[in-house]
């Protein structure tokens, strides 16, 4: 992605703020790029399957003329390029995701200190309620083996914390999904409530052999 697409697309996060239409337009072109990328690889597929990095020339050094060289330098040379995009908007679209978290925090951190602080001049005890360690979701099941069991998720395990997502942002199950998509590798802090008792945990969304990057079933609870 070329400089001059930042500007044309209204300029950086960090001059306009990130927002979720910025986010979803860094997905729109992170797919764009992804249908680009496999059209060359279609291209180098039509001219004999040949791949990325198979010779141009045959055993005795001459150009072969059993395809289109041009085609092929032109899909190679585009795919190249396409890549080093692809890489560069997955960048954006994890450092927006990042500081659109960071914002939701400190806007949460601001909304419950003074929720507290109207609570508390009225006498009507709110704070409890708005609690960031209320549970929005619970563990109905985990596979053995799996990222999930390996980090200590225990069936009937109330979440209160999920990476950046709590009980003040979480609106779907979504919003862990799309944590998930973005920490492949990482580790995440879930905090969870067992028994009454709170536990914190670090959960690495993580390939395995099951599906899914937990490899565990997680559902809303009812507020």
């Amino acid at each position: 992605m070329s400089e001059k697409e930042t500007r044309e697309s209204g300029g950086s996060p960090e001059a306009s703020g990130v927002t979720a239409s910025y986010i979803q337009e860094l997905i729109r072109r992170k797919e764009e790029i992804e249908a680009q990328i496999k059209a060359n690889y279609d291209v180098l597929e039509s001219q004999k399957g040949i791949g990325m990095n198979e010779p141009l020339v045959d055993c005795e050094g001459y150009p072969r003329a059993d395809v289109d060289l041009y085609q092929v330098r032109t899909a190679r040379h585009n795919i190249v390029c396409l890549q080093n995009d692809h890489k560069a908007v997955m960048k954006q679209v994890e450092e927006a995701l990042h500081q659109l978290h960071a914002r939701d925090k400190e806007k949460q951190a601001r909304d419950l200190a003074e929720a507290h602080r109207e609570a508390m001049s009225h006498g009507l005890g709110q704070s409890q309620d708005l609690s960031p360690f209320q549970a929005f979701a619970i563990v109905n099941s985990i596979s053995p083996g799996s990222p999930a069991s390996i980090a200590g998720l225990q069936v009937d395990d109330k979440i209160v914390e999920f990476g950046s997502v709590n009980t003040q942002n979480f609106q779907s199950l979504q919003n862990i999904g799309t944590v998930v998509q973005h920490s492949e590798g990482k580790p995440l802090n879930v905090t969870v409530i067992r028994r009454g008792e709170k536990y914190q945990l670090r959960l690495v969304p993580t390939r395995w052999a099951g599906k899914g990057l937990l490899g565990c079933n997680i559902i809303p609870l009812q507020r």
